[in-house]
């Protein structure tokens, strides 16, 4: 589980865009520029590198939010 304060000032690097955390996923999500940010050990690591790319299907999921 994330620190909620933690997870309120976290931000997307590419798109500066707010991020869902997924704790079933152990991931960030950021909608805006469709990244998902991993979470290891308690620790987001927030390297556009490291982030893997939603799916359409997700995409959509996040818009409908």
């Amino acid at each position: 589980m994330l620190d909620k304060k933690l997870l309120s000032i976290l931000v997307c690097p590419v798109s500066k865009g707010p991020l869902v955390y997924r704790e079933e996923d152990q991931e960030l999500i950021c909608y805006a520029s469709g990244l998902a940010y991993p979470v290891r050990d308690g620790i987001p690591v927030m390297l556009e590198g490291e982030a893997r790319e939603l799916s359409l299907e997700e995409r959509e999921a996040g818009n409908k939010q």
